[in-house]
Parts: structure tokens; C-alpha cells; sequence
């Protein structure tokens, strides 16, 4: 039987919904149970959420990882340095932005030194952190400076065994066509083709949206289609990757979840989240794909409107845990 990898589970921004649904997950045996967990973060925002929902967590207070024993109750790595009193539920706070930052870098430096095998973190608010001094336009983008990533990297969505990627992301509607290119779509197959070979599948099938309705029309309804999107589904095949299309998006969702693809590279944003959501807003995962480390999130936000309420579902980051445990094993050889 395959070891189980250690999984840093960090509580995310202390004023949303992430240090409840891991509290949650600690008390009820799922963390132990699929990994060895390793909660980092301030423990005494973990004993408020723990308090709010009626709980009782069996922890160890650690200052290092060699001190974890898993005997001795779910080891925290007690960073000591954000105050609850001080946190509002609900309340953007920089000084959360700031302890998030600090534990995304950690979680970086503890898997470069083989401390642990990847980690998940809870919710983070984007505002805070830029806040708190983050110059990159989001965690994604701060984890590959961390790791001086080169190779393509970004945001992978995952809802059950459907992975998607985009070619373009956070940016307007109407730039995307001028972003679209044979290297930036081919940055985004060949992203969802590695981290799903990561996740244990051998031979990815990636199903390539097309940007225009009904695939362009031969180039009457645009030519995206003819002179970039068609041209990087060529170079992936040579390349041994098993791309396919490009499809109309609202036919090859209906194709996706039947099974027919594992991936899925839309152009982009919502072209993909609209269809993700609406199939499961309460399970769907974000991996940060690219990557050395295995580093998986939930796809929802902070949920402030619910935040220290106790009705945060957990479903979601129970997949996180899951899907991080199931690449640590591939990426370390555990089985």
C-alpha cells in the first residue's frame, strides 16, 4: 500500500470560508484520511472557526515540520502572526492579504525542500493580497515567480474527471481576439496535456474550442478558426499530443462531459466557466497546472456573505485534498 503524501493544507484568508470548511474536514477524520495533513496558517484562526462551528479538533502546535508526528493530533504549523480578534468575517483585510501571501511562499519553499509533497489552500481574496503588495495579477501568477517558472503555467478548472484550460484569461472581451495566436493556444494544449499526465493520465484527449458561432462559418463569421486555431491543433498533433477540433463551444461542452475528451482548452474566460458552474458550482477544483508542486484549490471564492456562519459546504475542497493527493502520488512515484 502506497504511503500517504503530506499535503499542506493552508487556512486561505482568515475573513472567508476557508478556515471553517477545513476546520470542518479536520474534525471529521477526511483530512487524516487521505493524507497526512499539515495545517498552516495562525492556529488561533483555525480555533475561532473551529469554535463557531461547534467543533473539536484533536492538534499538535508545531514551529517546524520535523516536529509533525500525526500521533499527537493534526499537526499545525503555527504561524503566529494574524490576530482574529483583529479579523472581521466578511471584511476585505489587508493584513490577511499579507499572512496569505507569507503561506503561499512558505508552501513553495516546504515542497522545494521536500518537506512536503504539494499543498492546498483555502479561498484567497485577490484584493487583499494586491492590497497586502502582491504585483502580480493573481496567486497563480505568484506561485510561478516563486518557482521561476518558464514553462507554461495557469489556472486549470477541473468539475469531476473533465479538466479545462484556457488560452486567454483575465482580460476584456473584446481584446481576445488579438491575443489569440498559434504560440498562446499551443501554451494552453500543451499546459492542459502535461498537468493531466501529471494527474496519472497517459494519453490525454483535448477537445479545442472554436471562438466564432458555429466554428466561424469557413471564415464568413471570423477566421480566428482558419488561421490560428486549426494551424495549433496541427502543431500539437506533431508534437504527439491527441488534439482535436476546433468545435463550437456549446456543442463540444454537451461531447465533454459524455466522456468523449479529458480536457478541454477554450479561448477564453467564461467560455469554459459558464459551462463548469452551471454543471457543478459546489464541486469544481482550480489547479495551479504547470507547476512543479501539486497545488490545488477550490474553484469558489471567499464567500464572504456566508463566512463565519457555519453553512459553508466543504465538497469542494474535499476534491482539492483529493486531486492533490492523487498528483503528489504520480509526481513522487508513491505508488
Amino acid at each position: 500500500m502506497s504511503r500517504k503524501p503530506v499535503l499542506g493544507i493552508l487556512l486561505g484568508d482568515a475573513a472567508g470560508v476557508g478556515p471553517e470548511m477545513i476546520a470542518k474536514l479536520a474534525a471529521n477524520g477526511f483530512l487524516d484520511q487521505n493524507c497526512r495533513p499539515l495545517i498552516m496558517g495562525d492556529l488561533r484562526v483555525l480555533k475561532k472557526a473551529e469554535k463557531i462551528n461547534c467543533l473539536n479538533i484533536r492538534t499538535q502546535a508545531i514551529s517546524d515540520v520535523s516536529e509533525a508526528t500525526w500521533e499527537d493530533g493534526i499537526p499545525v504549523l503555527d504561524q503566529k502572526n494574524l490576530d482574529p480578534i483583529e479579523i472581521e468575517y466578511g471584511k476585505l483585510s489587508i493584513e490577511s492579504g499579507k499572512a496569505c501571501l507569507e503561506l503561499l511562499k512558505l508552501g513553495v519553499e516546504l515542497f522545494q525542500a521536500d518537506k512536503i509533497d504539494g499543498f492546498c489552500f483555502g479561498p484567497l481574496n485577490k484584493q487583499s493580497m494586491i492590497k497586502a503588495g502582491c504585483t502580480k495579477e493573481s496567486e497563480h501568477h505568484f506561485l510561478a515567480d516563486l518557482f521561476h517558472q518558464t514553462a507554461p503555467f495557469g489556472e486549470i478548472n477541473v468539475l469531476g474527471d473533465l479538466w479545462t484550460t484556457r488560452t486567454t484569461s483575465h482580460i476584456p472581451i473584446a481584446r481576445v481576439s488579438d491575443h489569440l495566436s498559434v504560440e498562446t493556444i499551443m501554451r494552453a494544449i500543451t499546459l492542459a496535456d502535461s498537468t493531466l499526465k501529471n494527474s496519472g493520465i497517459e494519453k490525454p484527449v483535448l477537445g479545442i474550442a472554436a471562438l466564432n458561432p458555429h466554428c466561424g462559418e469557413g471564415g464568413k463569421c471570423g477566421r480566428e478558426e482558419i488561421d490560428v486555431i486549426t494551424p495549433a491543433i496541427e502543431e500539437a498533433k506533431r508534437m504527439g499530443i491527441d488534439a482535436r477540433g476546433p468545435f463550437s463551444s456549446d456543442i463540444l461542452f454537451i461531447n465533454a462531459f459524455n466522456g468523449e475528451f479529458n480536457g478541454v482548452v477554450t479561448m477564453y474566460h467564461d467560455q469554459g466557466q459558464i459551462a463548469l458552474k452551471l454543471k457543478g458550482f459546489d464541486q469544481g477544483i482550480t489547479i495551479a497546472g504547470g507547476l512543479p508542486a501539486p497545488i490545488v484549490t477550490c474553484a469558489h471564492g471567499t464567500a464572504y456573505d456566508i463566512a463565519g456562519k457555519g453553512v459553508a459546504k466543504t465538497s469542494a475542497f474535499e476534491n482539492a485534498v483529493l486531486m492533490a493527493a492523487k498528483m503528489a502520488r504520480t509526481i513522487r512515484n508513491m505508488d
